[in-house]
């Protein structure tokens, strides 16, 4: 890569990381999507650097891009947003005299309402026949304390031994932005992970393994992709048919939270949502669900 991208990318990486707290999967988002536009500038416009860059060299990027991928507006919409993060890093730098912003109009994606399980579904997954192993009780634990508590694969993954807060039955989690928050988990929750910090991590633990809740069968931390594995395999044992992911039981968390009547703004809060915007896609979960038994059982539907 020309010298000239390679400063401006990394300037503008490592801003965000220490000024805007992004987390590490979004700064390799943020990375992936500035380097393919420097390498299609290189090809398109050999020699050219960040500071000869016009609005018709980001308008022919964002259409080559959709030319060849055939994206989603949604993977668009990553593209331009780590985009404007470098253009206003530009800017900020005095490495561009104009301003680029108004060439990158968001596109705006589809409303896709966020898949869930039903109650009965996470029952049976929640019933599942685990074994009376470290590795049954490390996926038991896990399995409750997603459905518990609506983390996220990587919050999850690390939790630390110092974030139970075993009297109080809170979690305390380090979210996006490295922001902070309590979230409390049930009984059942907190039987199945005290099980599993009794009977079965002492048994993983290697001389170099570190404080994380959560290990793997040779005593390090999981991966979100091991976290991943271990949900499905989980469904499977349990016979659930459908597709399931980490996420899926953080969706289902909040919408049968909502279903049972709890506030949207404490939701948010679980959830670590920095708006509530972000929170109220639920509602139109919960709305769906609600029109689709309509449907079903009103005899004049």
């Amino acid at each position: 890569m020309n010298p000239r991208w390679e400063e401006a990318i990394e300037g503008c990486l490592g801003y965000l990381a220490t000024e805007k707290s992004h987390a590490v999967n979004t700064q390799m988002i943020n990375r992936v999507a500035l380097e393919s536009f420097a390498a299609w500038m290189e090809k398109n416009r050999p020699g050219a650097g960040p500071d000869a860059l016009t609005g018709d060299d980001l308008r022919d990027f964002l259409r080559a891009r959709r030319a060849q991928g055939r994206l989603a507006p949604a993977s668009v919409k990553v593209i331009v947003v780590a985009l404007r993060h470098f253009f206003s890093h530009l800017k900020r730098e005095n490495l561009i005299g104009h301003d680029l912003l108004p060439a990158l109009d968001l596109p705006r994606p589809d409303q896709l309402l966020p898949k869930t399980l039903t109650e009965d579904e996470v029952s049976r997954l929640l019933a599942a026949n685990f074994p009376a192993t470290p590795r049954g009780r490390r996926d038991r634990a896990l399995i409750e304390v997603l459905y518990a508590s609506g983390l996220r694969a990587g919050e999850i993954a690390g939790l630390r031994l110092e974030n139970y807060l075993r009297e109080e039955k809170l979690l305390r989690v380090i979210g996006k932005g490295n922001r902070e928050r309590l979230v409390p988990v049930g009984e059942k929750a907190i039987a199945a992970l005290d099980g599993w910090l009794t009977y079965g991590r002492p048994k993983l633990v290697k001389p170099k393994t570190g404080g994380e809740i959560f290990l793997g069968e040779h005593g390090r931390r999981l991966t979100t992709a091991r976290l991943w594995q271990i949900v499905r395999e989980v469904a499977a044992l349990a016979g659930v048919g459908k597709k399931i992911w980490p996420h899926l039981l953080r969706h289902s968390f909040a919408t049968h939270l909502l279903s049972h009547g709890a506030d949207l703004r404490a939701i948010q809060e679980m959830l670590g949502h920095a708006s509530l915007a972000t929170t109220q896609v639920y509602t139109h979960v919960d709305e769906a669900r609600l029109k689709q038994v309509h449907r079903r059982f009103h005899p004049r539907a």
